[in-house]
């Protein structure tokens, strides 16, 4: 099976487990890392994920699996937090996100620059608005946008 449905599959087997257990699905992935496969999922609430909640969601996903059987070679299967620099992807991550420091990679350099770091001001189906400190507001284009997450200050 592609990646691509593994990963369709995933989140469809997924969402009805996490909204018995109020949880939100932030994404799903299927890599090769080295010699191993990985099949992630990870998930969030407003309060947190905690190990105990990673492993209820790890139980239930994994009898489900094992009837499903939808992946042919060995991989290990991890539920966890998207973690405090969390990539945004939905709708909902970009309101949450509004106003809080983020980072964003791009494919190609814009006035030279492939990274920026600065407040999200607004977001459009076609770009994101951030606020850089000593340039001001950018407009980015979501095509040359290759990652976008929460930025981590200390």
């Amino acid at each position: 099976m592609k990646k691509t449905k593994i990963e369709e599959l995933m989140k469809k087997i997924s969402i009805p487990i996490l909204d018995e257990l109020n949880f939100n699905f932030v994404d799903t992935e299927f890599v090769k890392e080295g010699p191993n496969r990985f099949l992630r999922l990870y998930i969030d609430k407003p309060e947190g994920i905690t190990l105990d909640d990673c492993q209820k969601v790890s139980e239930k996903l994994s009898i489900i699996l094992d009837e499903v059987d939808p992946i042919e070679e060995n991989y290990f299967l991890e539920v966890s937090s998207p973690g405090i620099d969390r990539p945004l992807k939905t709708d909902d991550d970009f309101k949450r996100a509004l106003n809080e420091d983020v980072e964003i990679n791009l494919y190609k350099a814009v006035d030279g620059i492939k990274r920026y770091e600065g407040k999200l001001m607004d977001y459009d189906d076609e770009s994101f608005t951030i606020e850089v400190d000593k340039i001001g507001e950018i407009k980015l284009d979501k095509n040359v946008v290759s990652k976008i997450n929460l930025a981590v200050k200390f």
